[in-house]
């Protein structure tokens, strides 16, 4: 088996289930921030959630895709280990950038949520005084 191929395939094992694994912890942690983005509402969490995570699946593995053909061909073993530090560091760090993006899109919903709670009055008014016509 020709080792460019053998570099491909272990490639895309490894950035696939990165991908799966850092979904799935956002899928896992996130839940809880987006519920209390959402005022508790639960069925609103989980459908954002799944649509957040499809989102991070689509990005995430077109890049792997897009990133897979190299343009040498790998002649030794040597070749197969930089082949392969290159492309998974770099699918680690569009991993981590997403995940930044995310959580900071996640942040200024929840800061606008919470700036919108405070805007309310603590207590509703009691009574309606009307204003003094002149002294």
């Amino acid at each position: 088996m020709d080792r460019t191929v053998v570099a491909y395939v272990i490639y895309l094992v490894v950035s696939i289930s990165l991908t799966m694994w850092v979904a799935r912890t956002l899928s896992r942690n996130g839940r809880v921030f987006l519920a209390d983005v959402l005022h508790g509402n639960e069925k609103l969490a989980d459908a954002v959630n799944h649509l957040l995570v499809v989102g991070f699946y689509l990005v995430n593995l077109g890049f792997v895709a897009l990133y897979l053909s190299g343009d040498e061909t790998i002649t030794d073993t040597r070749g197969v280990f930089e082949a392969l530090s290159t492309k998974l560091g770099v699918v680690l760090l569009v991993l981590g950038v997403m995940h930044l993006c995310n959580v900071y899109v996640l942040n200024r919903i929840r800061r606008r949520g919470v700036m919108e709670r405070e805007q309310l009055p603590p207590v509703p008014p009691q009574e309606w005084v009307a204003p003094a016509t002149g002294a």
